[in-house]
């Protein structure tokens, strides 16, 4: 899962395009499309007064490819793959974690298959505006992920050019072990996170 920057001179909806156009040129056929969705639950003050702890921050996330499940992760910590009726239980769970409304965060866009590969191409939103474009490839035969890392990079530059993401921080942690669902939502997270800080301009210089 990688960042596409936004092409010069364009909008995100149309590097969006200049992307998808390059895959069909490629040959890859749309198959649907695709949803993952974030939301930001943060310890609640009563919790961090009373027991004297920091803050910490809880991302529960969605990805319609697993519709049944739902996926709460920690930052550089663990994560938990729950029923997807998860959402009630931290309603239930409200005197502990709080919901930071306004950090919703979404990638929607279009699947694609070429061959042996899974692209997704998505337009990340928070609330009504576009912020960046998220690219997600797999290769569906392998399961280990750093056995077919070179194979997956050839592919991406075919239509990510230089764009083309470096290893996975995911990647140095699995070695040889079988890849699953919730590394690629690790890797959303990460994404989330990093346009979330892009787009908290400092404001230092505003007398």
């Amino acid at each position: 899962v990688s960042q596409v920057p936004v092409a010069e001179g364009k909008s995100v909806q149309q590097t969006v395009e200049l992307l998808t156009r390059k895959l069909e040129l490629l040959g890859a056929e749309k198959q649907g499309t695709f949803c993952v969705d974030c939301e930001t639950y943060h310890t609640a003050a009563s919790t961090i007064s009373s027991q004297g702890q920091t803050g910490k921050l809880m991302y529960v996330m969605h990805n319609s490819e697993y519709p049944l499940s739902c996926f709460a992760l920690f930052e550089n910590g663990p994560c938990l793959i729950a029923d997807a009726n998860f959402d009630i239980l931290m309603v239930k769970l409200k005197g502990f974690f709080q919901n930071a409304k306004a950090n919703k965060i979404e990638s929607r866009g279009t699947r694609y298959q070429y061959c042996d590969f899974l692209v997704k191409v998505g337009t990340v939103t928070m609330g009504p505006s576009a912020r960046g474009i998220s690219v997600e490839v797999e290769y569906c035969p392998c399961v280990i992920a750093n056995d077919c890392w070179n194979l997956l990079m050839e592919f991406m530059q075919s239509f990510m050019g230089n764009h083309a993401p470096g290893i996975p921080s995911v990647f140095s942690t699995k070695h040889d072990s079988i890849y699953s669902p919730a590394d690629t939502m690790v890797q959303y997270m990460e994404l989330f996170n990093k346009i979330r800080k892009q787009q908290q301009v400092p404001v230092a210089g505003i007398r």
